[in-house]
């Protein structure tokens, strides 16, 4: 048994046999607890485990195996997530079919943005996160206009996890995923929610305020600026969030990289790791890259090239 382990899911899901729930050790790192008829054992998410939830038809394994994690999904959240369709969503959820192989040790290269429709990450029960919306200044992708998804311009249907649906039924993340926290329980740290398209963790909100040591946990604020002044073009007006090109990156104004992330240590990494942050603040969930995106983590564009009519600049670290 794992003495003085903190349960934190008050409900938990069969699974082979036995009953897991997430819950974080008394270290701090994010883990698995499973109930057996031979009492309790942690699984930390670092390793292989499986999610079986019936209430929520979530089904996710992992398993890592000589320096590669492959995640199988089938994209419905461990919680009971808004309704759908909703006024400012159309679409119903249904069952996805992802599969994913990520390095457990991944290289940090040039901080590189990317756009829609790749997404940025996966969480640990396996739904992804996108930074960015569909929706453009007067619906023309061309513009350079594109609505942030969080910044209240435009009604996306977003439940309270920050989250809706695509066309495709797929359920995705635009911001912190308030019912996946929920399940893993409030920590000092954030505890790790998932992993990026490159292979480095994800965490939300909360990091050791000195990055070299475990101590003191503070709010990671993003690096990025609004912009002052009036948008030169497009929907003019005075910069208020409603877009991603009302904002800047002014590197040092925050505690966090172009990428809206680190190195340092966390409970899951004490002897530390380059990990993302998703933010109260924009970005939220990170519009970059610091290494290179898996192979089976791709999304190609549709035909006709890139959305917004190009590639996206390259940011300097």
């Amino acid at each position: 048994m794992l003495l003085g382990m903190t349960e934190i899911s008050r409900r938990n899901v069969l699974v082979a046999g036995l009953s897991l729930g997430f819950a974080i050790t008394t270290s701090g790192a994010t883990a698995l607890r499973a109930f057996a008829a031979d009492g309790e054992r942690s699984v930390n998410v670092l390793g292989d485990y499986t999610i079986r939830n019936a209430a929520t038809g979530c089904m996710v394994s992992v398993k890592v195996r000589k320096g590669i994690r492959s995640i199988s999904s089938n994209g419905l959240p461990d919680y009971q997530p808004g309704v759908f369709p909703n006024s400012g969503n159309p679409n119903s959820i249904s069952a996805q079919a992802y599969s994913f192989a990520l390095p457990t040790n991944p290289k940090l290269t040039t901080i590189t943005p990317f756009a829609i429709p790749q997404s940025f990450g996966i969480t640990v029960d396996g739904v992804l996160f996108d930074p960015f919306a569909a929706e453009y200044w007067n619906n023309d992708r061309n513009s350079g206009w594109q609505y942030y998804a969080l910044g209240g311009g435009v009604n996306l249907g977003l439940d309270k996890n920050n989250a809706h649906v695509q066309p495709s039924g797929a359920y995705h993340l635009h911001g912190i995923p308030v019912g996946l926290l929920d399940v893993l329980g409030t920590s000092l740290h954030s505890p790790l929610v998932g992993w990026a398209g490159d292979g480095f963790p994800i965490y939300v909100r909360n990091g050791y305020a000195n990055s070299k040591k475990a101590g003191k946990v503070r709010s990671m604020k993003s690096s990025y600026q609004l912009k002052t002044g009036t948008r030169p073009s497009g929907p003019g007006g005075t910069y208020n969030g409603w877009f991603n090109q009302d904002y800047q990156y002014v590197a040092g104004s925050g505690d966090l990289d172009a990428a809206n992330g680190r190195f340092g240590v966390t409970p899951d990494h004490p002897k530390g790791t380059y990990a993302y942050f998703i933010t109260d603040g924009f970005p939220s969930v990170p519009n970059a890259f610091a290494a290179s995106i898996a192979a089976s983590f791709v999304s190609l564009p549709p035909a006709g090239g890139p959305p917004g009519g190009g590639p996206p600049p390259r940011l300097k670290a």
